[in-house]
Parts: structure tokens; C-alpha cells; sequence
């Protein structure tokens, strides 16, 4: 359904996290302005946070391209050797709290949620209770927002954790990575944004490069998973759902931030373009028809595919995977059972131009 999109009057606009990929996020706000869109509320999770906290504060879009442009490794990622000299495992995390307090306190507005003036959700998670703690909620408004925006960034581990009004808050990606759900309440539509929790390139050698890298990437596959299901189970209302195409880049990679933002804006004007007047009714948007097969030399019968999809697929009498419908109108949310597939043998074919991101060899994270 292709057309210029129309929305209803009530928008939530939902940043993801995903490190410095989050960058894309600046791309995608441009060709939000380009087109018009004025979002209700504001929310996001780690650099999402980052991102809706200082465009919702009055930050425009050239500046947050400009200070992404800019930022060093440095500015962020000071080791603290101190505590892991002092401390040893006691140490709160790998990294200084500071650069990273210094950068938020730089983009976001000061004072309170209540203060500013609209609304902006910041998610976080408290460790000692196991919760989801989302700033700007009622009852949650009268937080200074940086303090909850670094909080949202402090990847466990690698940053401190932030203690806010007796809560010992950390990164929200732990429990809702894009928080489309929380978002979601008392909105007509949600537009979300997801740079790093659902798509992931293939990490070679990953046994090879240390503890924070393999930690990072099973927090990253924890995240694909919590995200996967919510949107596989998704009940809210119409939901526009953006992934720029920065899956082959690290988290915590400066070298492509320009490459990033492009991306950012080639996604969001390609889901915009596609979604027509969608967002009117319900679902997950933009769709597209696609063809699914199965390579029967290449499947073993393990069956994983039909226990993840049972909708979508079942056995033949030769213990075979087979396809139940095809094609099939697909979101982006759907398919994600395809690289589950041990031995790659379910193929998936646009029927509209684009080929989708199951059907392409997994990129290679870049080093």
C-alpha cells in the first residue's frame, strides 16, 4: 500500500537502543520533519533516550548531526583503573561514569519531565527490583532528566548504574529494547525505531575477542529475543515499524556516523512511503507480499521451524519442513523464525522489489 502516509492524531514516537547505531536515529527524525510528522510523545531506551530527550528539549536535527559528526571514542569510553585496580570485581562497571554524564547533560534540556513541557518517556530498569521503571509516567515525572537518560544508557558492565530517587537504575534495553508497548497507552498510532535489537550480522571469531565483546553480544541476542516476541504478540495500536540498515555495524563503532544517519532517513522514507494510510487501521506496517520455500536437500527434519511458526509451517509425510500458505503478506516483524533454521534451508523472496533482510546472506559485523 503505497502512498503518502497518513496518521491519525495521537503519535508516539519510539527510539530504540543499539549503541552508536543509534545514530541512525538523527536520519530518521529528518525525514520525520521533511514530511511533517509532529509526534504526541517522545519515548526511547538507551541512545534512543538520548536522541528523544534532546529532540523533544528543542535540540534540531542539524545540531544532533552535528555533535554525532564530532564525538570521539574518548569523549565516551575512559576506562576507570582506579576502581579496577582499588576494587578489583567490585568494580561497578569497565568504564567512567562521567564522559558519559557529561555527553548526556550536553544534548538533553535541564530540569524535570513535568518541566518540559511535553511528553517524554525515558525507559530504564531497576536492578534490584527486576522492573521496568519508565521516567516521565505519572507519578515518575518529578526526575531530573538527564539523570533518567544516563540511567537509560548505562549498559550494565560497562558503564555505573544510576541511583535515582533510591532506585538503582541501569540500560531499559535489558527488559524492552524499543518500548513500543509502554508507548503505546492512550496513542491513535506508534511509530518505533529499531537500530539494534532484531536484526543482527554474523560475529566471527567472537570466542576470540574477550570478555566484553562476548558479553555484548549475548546481550544483543537477548534483546533480539525479548524483541521478537513482543512484536510477535503485538496488541497495541497501528504500529509503523523503521529499521535502518546498520545491522553490519558494531555498537560502538565510530567510524561510520554519516554512513548511519543516511541510513537512518533511507529507511524511515522507505516505511513512510509504504505505509500509505495504513496507520489508520491496525497491525504492524509497512507490509509486503513474499514468496516462502523450503530447500528440502537442505532441511534435516529438526522440526525447529514448525515449533517456532506453527501459523506459517508444518511437516510432509517425508519428515520434510513445508510451507503452509505462499506467499504471504509480511511485516517487518515477521519471519524471524527463518534464521532460526540450522542449516539455512528457508528461503524468502520479495514479490515487491525490495528483497527483504531474510533472504540476503547475513552480513559480517563489521571489526
Amino acid at each position: 500500500m503505497n502512498g503518502r502516509i497518513v496518521l491519525p492524531p495521537k503519535v508516539a514516537l519510539v527510539l530504540g537502543g543499539g549503541g552508536l547505531k543509534g545514530f541512525a536515529h538523527i536520519g530518521v527524525l529528518k525525514a520525520f520533519e521533511e514530511r511533517g510528522i509532529r509526534p504526541t510523545v517522545f519515548a526511547g531506551t538507551s541512545i534512543g533516550s538520548l536522541i528523544a530527550a534532546a529532540y523533544a528539549g528543542g535540540k534540531t536535527v542539524a545540531e544532533l548531526e552535528a555533535y554525532a559528526m564530532d564525538v570521539r571514542k574518548n569523549d565516551l569510553f575512559r576506562i576507570d583503573h582506579i576502581a579496577m585496580v582499588t576494587k578489583r570485581m567490585l568494580s561497578p562497571a569497565l568504564y567512567l561514569a562521567k564522559p558519559l554524564e557529561a555527553i548526556v547533560q550536553d544534548l538533553v534540556p535541564a530540569g524535570t519531565f513535568r518541566a518540559l513541557g511535553r511528553r517524554l518517556l525515558v525507559n530504564t530498569v531497576d536492578l534490584e527490583n527486576a522492573s521496568q521503571v519508565v521516567y516521565g509516567m505519572p507519578g515518575l515525572e518529578d526526575v531530573e532528566i538527564w539523570r533518567a537518560v544516563y540511567a537509560s544508557c548505562a549498559l550494565p558492565g560497562f558503564f555505573p548504574p544510576a541511583v535515582i530517587d533510591g532506585r538503582t537504575c541501569a540500560d531499559g534495553g535489558i527488559s524492552d529494547n524499543v518500548p513500543a508497548l509502554a508507548a503505546s497507552h492512550g496513542m491513535d498510532a506508534v511509530i518505533a525505531v529499531d537500530v539494534g535489537s532484531t536484526n543482527l550480522a554474523r560475529a566471527r571469531r567472537i570466542k576470540e575477542k574477550g570478555f566484553a565483546a562476548i558479553y555484548m553480544r549475548a546481550a544483543q541476542i537477548m534483546m533480539k529475543s525479548l524483541q521478537s516476541q513482543q512484536l510477535a504478540h503485538w496488541h497495541g495500536p497501528p504500529l509503523l515499524l523503521v529499521r535502518p540498515a546498520v545491522w553490519q555495524y558494531g555498537w560502538f563503532s565510530f567510524a561510520h556516523v554519516r554512513r548511519m544517519i543516511d541510513l537512518g532517513y533511507e529507511a524511515a522514507v522507505d516505511a513512510l512511503d509504504r505505509a500509505g494510510a495504513s496507520l489508520m487501521l491496525g497491525g504492524i506496517w509497512p507490509r509486503r507480499m513474499v514468496d516462502v520455500r523450503v530447500d528440502r536437500e537442505r532441511c534435516t527434519g529438526c522440526g525447529l521451524c514448525v515449533t517456532l511458526a506453527p501459523r506459517h509451517m508444518t511437516m510432509d509425510q517425508d519428515r520434510k519442513a513445508e510451507v503452509l500458505v505462499s506467499p504471504v503478506e509480511w511485516s517487518r516483524a515477521d519471519g524471524d523464525f527463518v534464521h532460526q533454521c540450522p542449516t539455512e534451508a528457508i528461503q524468502v523472496r520479495s514479490l515487491e522489489g525490495e528483497i527483504p533482510r531474510q533472504t540476503m546472506e547475513m552480513p559480517v559485523l563489521e571489526e
